[in-house]
């Protein structure tokens, strides 16, 4: 019976979204503003206000767009390859992609979060996340390139990451997907609720270099985290983690993890996992995973793999965990900029609930707990809750603030946005989406001190917002002015990837920090060329390795020859400009990889295996001069075996060299 109510439950709740989704609004241009044009209009040679740093989803990368405008300004790669810059492809980078498993060339990149002092934004960092194999990497926003990349053992899915604490002490990852951890890993799968559980972990930030290290993790029942965040203010010490799927189910979850009238929002002291690590209450666990740093010293990266971590149970660690009931499924869970309120968004529930962390204090120590799960204390609903935002809408996701005491949601079947007031839960405003808004970003919207004035609306589907591009539809982000008391929509744009989270930050924030170039006299690549009286080419076995420099308009060398099949060739492509906005690509015909792009007073290296005899062009694939058609040269590929010597110039034709096919040793490099 109770399987059939639950199948009835799931079949109303499917019949009510598609008629939603089939009642979409109609009229999207009488939704614009009369002035929207002048209030996105960034003028040429005028710079936005403010930087929105946006996930990539499925892409495994981040983007950088400006905002109003919602011109895209960058894309950061971050777990894919990335053949426009050589990300993943040069020899420098792909270390960076390394993981237990090996190379993995590709992530699912959920959230960001930008590092902040006393919370707020500080302008220092990117964190984000790779859902599919867990991991976390850090963006330096002065170079906006990404510099580590830490990989997440004992977890199976990096969803609810990775949000960090109020000074960015932390960034935590949980884990979306339950499976055997403390026991043996090979289990029948329908022995989920004995054998499966979930783990979060506390990656600790190095304050002044932003240095990552697994601290802890915390063992936790075998539920599913979706989303967190962190506490500010009074709720400083605390982390709160949105939980579905305390039913338990491993199959059929759209229906058998939605049995329950309420899941669990699962708040986690993290001050006192802290003391408890350093105190010696967890246990060293062998986990083996993947710590990568990119130097900008050195232009390289190193892959260095760890052995342990250390498991907090709690256990062994009393009052460090509770869980708060929450209807149900809930998606996310947000802090207001006091630090007092939590809203909950359950996103099959037809409400929205706000607790109070003063009281949720006050039924902690009062021990108002309404039984417990897993052997952990569930607070009463009723001694935790400041109250029900009524009536919002239709699947409750995601919640941001203002600086005026006002909450912003997202609704993702009845497609809107809807305004209400913390402080007597009041509905003030809604607007419509173009469709299904899935996250949205008010500017500095997580943070103690949200800037506010706009609003960014992120829609998992577009249908009919741009022109038609075959089956696969552009994504959308919706621009809205939220200066007054009613909402406006300005502005639409397509985004690439599938974006989830962003956050923005103002532009004069980030700009004065830009980092221009790389100073050529601070480069320690091991294979750097200073000057082109620097430049060789040398071998070693079947490795030849060429220092070349990059400069308008020519590469030096530009003719090499004495290159056989079989042969290894490394291109060390150092670019000696150090004027702005001069990098110079690299690429050679047939190469089988992709092309470098080098910033001013960089070196980076392409491999090229020679496979086959023949002349090959190589040239500057980023446009840099009046010139730059003719930055160009010959790599020669003499048959495996031949006795052409090892020869390299720049300006000057070397004499002709005819191979004579023995197996002789080829005669020292010759630069003429």
């Amino acid at each position: 019976m109770h399987t059939f109510k639950s199948l009835l439950l799931a079949s109303s709740a499917l019949t009510l979204i598609l008629f939603l989704n089939g009642c979409k609004p109609k009229g999207a241009a009488s939704a614009v503003s009369g002035d929207a044009a002048s209030k996105v209009y960034v003028a040429p040679g005028k710079y936005d206000e403010f930087y929105n740093i946006v996930s990539g989803g499925f892409n495994g990368q981040v983007s950088v767009y400006g905002i109003p405008s919602g011109r895209l300004l960058r894309i950061i790669p971050v777990f894919s390859q990335h053949p426009e810059s050589g990300w993943g492809f040069s020899e420098e980078t792909k270390p960076m992609l390394n993981t237990s498993h090996g190379f993995t060339p590709w992530d699912d990149q959920h959230h960001i979060a930008l590092s902040t002092t006393n919370g707020e934004h500080d302008g220092r960092w990117v964190f984000a996340n790779g859902n599919n194999s867990p991991r976390i990497a850090r963006i330096d926003l002065k170079t906006f390139r990404t510099v580590e990349i830490i990989e997440i053992p004992n977890s199976a899915g990096n969803h609810s990451s990775p949000y960090i604490t109020e000074n960015t002490e932390y960034t935590i990852a949980g884990t979306r997907f339950a499976v055997p951890i403390t026991g043996p890993g090979d289990v029948p799968i329908n022995t989920f609720k004995e054998n499966f559980q979930s783990t979060i972990s506390f990656v600790k930030v190095d304050p002044a270099s932003g240095r990552m290290n697994i601290a802890f993790q915390i063992l936790a029942p075998g539920i599913d985290f979706d989303l967190a965040r962190g506490g500010k203010g009074p709720s400083h010490d605390w982390f709160f983690f949105s939980c579905y799927n305390s039913e338990k189910a491993n199959t059929l979850l759209e229906v058998n993890a939605s049995a329950k009238d309420k899941d669990f929002i699962m708040a986690v002291n993290w001050k006192k996992a802290e003391q408890y690590a350093a105190q010696g209450k967890g246990k060293r666990m062998p986990a083996q995973y993947a710590h990568n740093v990119y130097d900008d010293r050195t232009h390289s990266a190193t892959s260095t793999m760890e052995k342990e971590v250390l498991m907090l149970d709690p256990r062994d660690c009393p009052d460090m965990m509770y869980f708060i009931p929450c209807p149900k499924s809930p998606h996310g869970t947000d802090v207001d900029p006091t630090g007092e309120y939590i809203v909950g968004s359950g996103k099959l529930a037809a409400l929205i609930p706000v607790f109070s962390f003063s009281k949720m204090l006050q039924a902690i120590a009062q021990k108002q707990f309404d039984g417990s799960f897993e052997g952990f204390p569930v607070l009463k609903y009723e001694s935790v809750l400041h109250g029900e935002v009524q009536k919002p809408g239709l699947g409750p996701l995601h919640t941001e603030f203002d600086a005026n005491g006002n909450a912003y949601t997202s609704f993702f079947v009845s497609s809107e946005i809807v305004k209400w007031r913390i402080k007597d839960l009041k509905v003030l405003d809604r607007v419509p989406t173009y469709y299904s808004i899935g996250h949205l970003s008010v500017m500095g919207g997580p943070t103690k001190k949200p800037y506010g004035k706009y609003m960014v609306a992120y829609n998992k589907i577009t249908k009919d917002r741009y022109l038609p591009t075959g089956p696969e539809l552009a994504q959308s982000a919706q621009l809205y002015d939220i200066s007054g008391d009613k909402m406006k929509m300005i502005l639409d744009f397509p985004t690439v990837g599938e974006p989830h989270y962003a956050e923005a930050i103002p532009a004069e924030v980030l700009s004065k920090n830009s980092q221009r170039i790389f100073r050529i006299e601070d480069n320690k690549h091991p294979y750097v060329s200073m000057g082109e009286g620097a430049t060789k080419v040398t071998r070693e076995g079947n490795k030849v390795h060429v220092y070349m420099t990059a400069i308008r308009s020519h590469l030096t060398p530009d003719n090499i020859e004495g290159v056989r099949v079989g042969d290894e060739v490394y291109f060390h492509v150092t670019n000696l400009e150090q004027d702005w906005d001069v990098p110079h690509g690299f690429a050679i015909k047939n190469a089988a990889n992709a092309e470098i792009l080098v910033m001013p007073g960089e070196t980076q290296t392409l491999k090229y295996i020679a496979d086959r005899p023949g002349m090959f062009p190589f040239y500057c694939t980023d446009f840099c001069s009046a010139l730059h058609q003719e930055m160009q040269g010959y790599l020669r590929v003499s048959p495996a075996g031949s006795n052409v010597p090892l020869l390299f110039s720049t300006g000057k034709n070397m004499p002709a060299t005819k191979g004579a096919g023995d197996s002789g040793a080829a005669p020292a490099a010759k630069n003429q």
